[in-house]
């Protein structure tokens, strides 16, 4: 499977802050907002992804990414003149997604919660055709909305209800066979002149190729797109990360423990980092790490010693 993260936009909810620079691009406590769904992909496993920005932002992305190597991953990138439509990532990325399938994450949304690289890769393989990630939320208006039959089987989706039938919000993450560039190209745009990503999810639905994960109590949504929403997120950062003494989506971290880079690596990507609380975080897990790595713990690998760890 390929990713596909969804960067573009106008993020004109956020002016004047993105009056110079891409929503993705802003701070969400310690590090950009795109850390966090590149963090998403990286925990489901995804290594080779393609980033879709405006034209204008896309010097500012590589800076910041590269082709991805100091995540031990490829990254790829596109530019979407227009605001299209989130279906349309797959007409912009059909040539790099080739016969694979893909793993659609919006680049501002923000997912936490333990167990969650278990609950993507599980998802990930036993997608029938699409897999939507909802959780309840108090304003089902603002979002798509799934509505369950009786015995929990999705039933219809609706974009922003005024009236919703439940309070199961779609998130930004979307497992889809590649198939979905086929089907991508039969979508009407609706009446604000783009395509929708719920049409093109009940399309799956209608064929019975629909899978629905529902993030539960413990796991934490945030649909980053308004500063109220942005500095909600922020905080939620801040104190997990201060409380805990661990990063939230940090891709080095998560490299290292996927095996994508070794200890090697890692160290010469913090060393060619500036002094900072983040490069400092890197160093004090690579001593950590390093005063465990000799121990086996029933047979585990140095990576798995280290988490039992900490």
């Amino acid at each position: 499977m390929k990713g596909i993260i969804l960067a573009g936009g106008k993020g004109s909810r956020l002016y004047p802050s993105t009056m110079a620079t891409s929503k993705q691009l802003l701070p969400v406590y310690d590090k950009p907002l795109i850390y966090y769904p590149l963090s998403t992909m990286m925990l489901a496993g995804v290594r080779d992804i393609l980033l879709i920005c405006n034209p204008e932002q896309i010097n500012q992305f590589h800076t910041l990414l590269g082709n991805g190597s100091a995540f031990g991953i490829s990254i790829n990138y596109a530019v979407q003149s227009e605001p299209d439509g989130i279906p349309n990532a797959f007409m912009i990325g059909q040539h790099f997604l080739g016969d694979e399938d893909a793993l659609l994450v919006l680049g501002d949304n923000i997912v936490f919660g333990s167990g969650l690289r278990e609950l993507l890769q599980t998802s990930i393989k036993n997608n029938p055709g699409c897999t939507i990630f909802t959780q309840h939320v108090a304003d089902p208006q603002q979002f798509g909305v799934l509505a369950l039959d009786d015995d929990g089987t999705p039933n219809h989706i609706e974009e922003k209800p005024r009236y919703p039938k439940s309070n199961l919000a779609i998130t930004g993450i979307y497992a889809f066979a590649n198939d979905a560039i086929k089907l991508c190209k039969d979508l009407k745009p609706s009446a604000r002149g783009e395509t929708e990503i719920v049409d093109l999810i009940n399309v799956y639905l209608k064929q019975q190729r629909l899978n629905h994960i529902n993030l539960g109590r413990g796991f934490a949504w945030f649909d980053t797109g308004t500063s109220s929403a942005l500095l909600g997120a922020s905080q939620f950062v801040e104190t997990i990360e201060t409380r805990q003494g661990q990063k939230v989506s940090c891709p080095e971290e998560i490299a290292f423990f996927n095996g994508w880079l070794d200890l090697h690596q890692l160290k010469q990507i913090i060393k060619e980092m500036p002094a900072s609380h983040y490069s400092e975080y890197l160093s004090s897990m690579v001593i950590s790490f390093e005063k465990v790595k000799n121990f086996k713990y029933h047979g585990s690998g140095e990576r798995d010693v280290y988490l039992v760890n900490c």
